[in-house]
């Protein structure tokens, strides 16, 4: 099967100036992301979407390809990730080139690693489940169904009828990890989806997960890695 790796990072982030680029821990953070891909050996090619010359110039110094150049529609603050892969795909096709899989891995996602795009990749095409589409999801830190509402200056419960509950009897609820979606081009092409009806996952740690949107996120997630990395050395 032909698959494809795309990583899409364009330009003129505004909370975090050049957050694509920016060193994480003595690269840039966007490295990561190409390195686990490449890694992962699965790839026909690795490629970076991208309208900004400095985000394609470091990619390409890190392994991955960069094409052409996205589309000025698909750079604005609207677009969103669906729009890009197809934009992708189609480019691609053009080309007459073809993929039965993509992997979409965000730039900004270091704690990914090759093993669990492996592991998401073999649920993907595991012929008894047939997904549509798989990517990584981890258990919320506490208990949402008994989130609070401010309203009217007072706080109260959502679902009252949880006030009493013991977190332990609560199901557990997950949210995506902001990653990696490993999609199945036709399902997509028809669909136009990342979460359909028929998408399965694998799950994260708390610990190999963080959303990156303010410099509080950047520091913690920082921090959660170098943990890592003893945790890492600490075993050898």
């Amino acid at each position: 099967m032909a698959n494809l790796a795309i990583i899409p990072a364009r330009g003129g982030s505004k909370r975090i100036p050049q957050k694509n680029i920016k060193p994480f821990l003595g690269k840039p953070i966007i490295a990561y992301s190409i390195e686990a891909a490449l890694k992962s050996n699965l790839f026909e090619e690795v490629m970076v979407s991208t309208d900004d010359e400095e985000i394609a110039e470091i990619a390409s110094q890190y392994g991955a390809k960069i094409p052409f150049i996205r589309s000025s529609e698909n750079s604005n603050d609207f677009a969103v990730l669906a729009d890009v892969i197809g934009e992708v795909l189609k480019t691609y096709s053009i080309q007459g080139l073809n993929f039965d899989n993509v992997c979409c891995i965000l730039p900004t996602a270091p704690f990914v690693t090759s093993e669990k795009i492996i592991e998401a990749y073999n649920l993907l095409i595991d012929t008894e489940r047939n997904f549509d589409t798989v990517f990584p999801v981890l258990e919320f830190s506490f208990p949402i169904q008994r989130c609070l509402q401010i309203k009217n200056d007072k706080v109260e419960m959502i679902w009252k009828e949880h006030l009493n509950t013991r977190s332990q009897d609560l199901e557990p609820r997950f949210h995506d990890s902001g990653q990696f979606y490993w999609i199945k081009s036709k399902a997509f092409l028809e669909e136009k989806k990342i979460l359909t009806n028929n998408s399965g996952a694998v799950t994260i740690s708390q610990l190999h997960a963080q959303d990156i949107d303010t410099e509080t996120d950047w520091k913690l997630a920082e921090i959660k890695y170098k943990m890592l990395l003893n945790e890492k050395e600490n075993n050898l």
